[in-house]
């Protein structure tokens, strides 16, 4: 896997996001093993720490989880991962309009931006 990181926003909640996508998308499936802690911090160019957390936080909202002395794998409700992503995407569209319309600008305009620039 590569992982695309924006070193401008924190990075635990972007592998959290990413891992969100491949069990959605089902590129990861129910019962698969993850990477090691460490394979991931080496791949994405991390601290272990920041991928510990982000596996933990996964654990806690049920997308993944451990088994002691084996690894994480990912639960067998990839539904979860579904819902979770679906609030990322709500949250990130909600920052979105919220800046455009900081700027002045109305629903027909943004929409027209984005009708524009997702053709590029």
């Amino acid at each position: 896997m590569t992982w695309i990181l924006d070193k401008k926003r924190p990075l635990c909640p972007q592998i959290s996001e990413q891992l969100c996508i491949l069990i959605a998308s089902g590129q990861l499936k129910a019962g698969d093993r993850l990477m090691s802690v460490r394979d991931v911090a080496v791949a994405a160019s991390v601290t272990p720490n920041t991928v510990q957390k982000s596996f933990e936080q996964l654990e806690q909202t049920g997308v993944i989880y451990s088994k002691r002395g084996s690894g994480w794998y990912v639960s067998e409700n990839s539904e979860i991962a579904k819902t979770v992503l679906s609030g990322l995407i709500r949250e990130k569209t909600k920052a979105y309009l919220d800046d455009m319309r900081s700027l002045g600008l109305s629903i027909e305009q943004i929409l027209t931006n984005i009708k524009e620039y997702s053709y590029e």
